[in-house]
């Protein structure tokens, strides 16, 4: 919005020619970056006084780590808080006729609103279930696999008509185009090797990266301060490829893709970094307010979204191998307890407690050791990511 208004205003007055600063990228990025921060810092303490005024707290189960129990009470839903700040900072700062940027947006909000949902009916309705599994991965399903059959076509073509034009196409030959290599697979540390998807393959990856990746940032946020920190790191990160895929010279140069576009996917992550930092100064132990799955949810289906623009599903893996290995975790111990349960008549439990930040909280670490290691952790993940960038 903003970069408009100053190209109105350089046009208007050849006086005004310092707003040609809004032209650039990675001015506006930084910009977006502080604006999240400041919106987030400014509102938090509102947000949280409303939050507790509502009775909005998190309620904390019996069977949990009794550390946790004086945590019963503490405001959650806090996401909201995120989810303004990156909204309206993104809005402010990228080209509005930038239709990835957009596309990310409408699946952030989206699975906000599913997490929004879910948040409500557990703590103002008193329904511990809140929204039941089947609903909640119906309602993920659906906006994963729009967004999935929008960006198989987008990524392929440089504007909207053609976009449209490629799908009329698509269904035109009976389901069967093929896809640039860009849309491929495409496997780190190895120059411009992509393995072909096809348009099923690539809707039904788009599918899982997103509401996989969603429901695992959800797994993670159990600690104080756990998730968020990730999230920062892992979007920053996933900024660089945007910027990288969005530059048809660096692209070149580091033998990525060239997608025209994505690289003002670099104003959604910096706004995301802010707000996520600006979160996590209320959410820092003691945390004055929990994000809840309004938040947790929203932004691992927005980083999952980025990846896929981006084509570096495999490195977000890489990068967020702690929402990976919390994720397995809990499905490790869901199958590992089924299988033992059937074979011995009791069920088995293979970690002292899933996911696995609480298995190592059951082993002696205190909270926040394993927040702080787990953050280490995703740095360097996160270090690995980025030297894909040139190891190839």
């Amino acid at each position: 919005m903003l970069m408009w208004l100053a190209q109105w205003l350089q046009a208007l007055s050849p006086e005004l020619s310092f707003f040609r600063v809004f032209q650039y990228l990675t001015f506006r990025a930084v910009m977006a970056a502080l604006t999240a921060l400041l919106i987030g810092l400014a509102a938090g303490p509102w947000v949280i006084r409303r939050l507790t005024s509502l009775k909005i707290g998190q309620p904390v189960r019996e069977y949990a780590v009794q550390t946790h129990l004086v945590k019963s009470g503490t405001p959650t839903m806090g996401g909201v808080l995120i989810l303004l700040s990156i909204a309206i900072s993104t809005v402010l700062w990228f080209d509005l006729s930038n239709r990835f940027v957009w596309i990310v947006l409408v699946v952030t909000l989206g699975f906000g609103a599913i997490g929004w949902v879910d948040d409500w009916r557990k703590v103002v309705n008193k329904d511990p279930e809140g929204m039941p599994s089947r609903e909640k991965y119906l309602w993920q399903s659906v906006i994963g696999l729009v967004a999935a059959l929008y960006l198989v076509f987008s990524i392929s073509e440089s504007s909207n008509a053609k976009v449209l034009e490629l799908a009329l196409n698509w269904v035109r030959s009976g389901f069967d185009v093929n896809l640039p290599p860009k849309a491929g697979l495409m496997l780190p540390f190895f120059k411009e090797v992509s393995y072909p998807l096809g348009v099923f393959g690539f809707v039904v990856l788009t599918y899982l990266v997103i509401v996989g990746s969603s429901n695992a940032v959800n797994l993670t946020d159990g600690l104080d301060g756990l998730a968020i920190m990730p999230v920062v790191m892992v979007g920053s990160a996933l900024g660089v490829f945007a910027y990288v895929t969005g530059s048809s010279v660096y692209s070149k140069y580091l033998f990525m893709p060239y997608i025209p576009g994505s690289g003002e996917l670099l104003i959604f992550c910096a706004a995301m970094a802010g707000a996520g930092l600006a979160f996590l100064w209320f959410n820092t132990h003691p945390a004055q307010v929990f994000m809840g799955d309004v938040g947790a949810l929203a932004l691992g289906a927005a980083l999952g979204t980025i990846a896929i623009i981006v084509r570096q599903e495999i490195v977000l893996a890489i990068m967020g191998g702690i929402f990976v290995v919390e994720a397995l975790s809990v499905m490790t111990q869901v199958v590992y307890f089924k299988y033992t349960r059937k074979k011995f008549g009791e069920g088995r439990r293979f970690f002292k407690m899933a996911p696995l930040h609480h298995h190592f909280e059951k082993s002696g670490w205190k909270e926040t050791q394993v927040v702080v290691r787990f953050w280490i952790i995703t740095m360097l993940l996160c270090l690995v990511g980025l030297s894909t960038l040139k190891l190839r």
